[in-house]
């Protein structure tokens, strides 16, 4: 799946199955559900690809700015529907 140079790149069949699985509605692709969720998808990605690649330090920078801006949305999103964060967390497994 990874490609040289583009470790975390998702098949453009995944991320439609992930945008209509968070999607608030028909028309739905930005909303920070979906967002959270696609970039989730990519974190799991790059941490796979950390296990075989231990010193591939270039693309570790860029997995620390997707988990950055991952936080940044779901404290958005914490702020703005509660409810809708508790869901999205629940179902994607994540900590907090």
């Amino acid at each position: 799946m990874a490609t040289a140079g583009f470790p975390s790149l998702i098949t453009t069949q995944r991320k439609y199955e992930i945008v209509e699985e968070y999607r608030t509605h028909d028309a739905d692709t930005g909303s920070p559900e979906v967002q959270i969720a696609l970039l989730s998808e990519r974190i799991t990605q790059l941490t796979e690809h950390f296990q075989t690649h231990k010193k591939d330090h270039h693309s570790r920078r860029g997995l620390l700015k997707l988990v950055s801006q991952r936080r940044r949305l779901l404290d958005y999103l914490r702020g703005y529907g509660p409810e809708r964060y508790q869901a999205l967390i629940s179902r994607l497994g994540l900590r907090r």
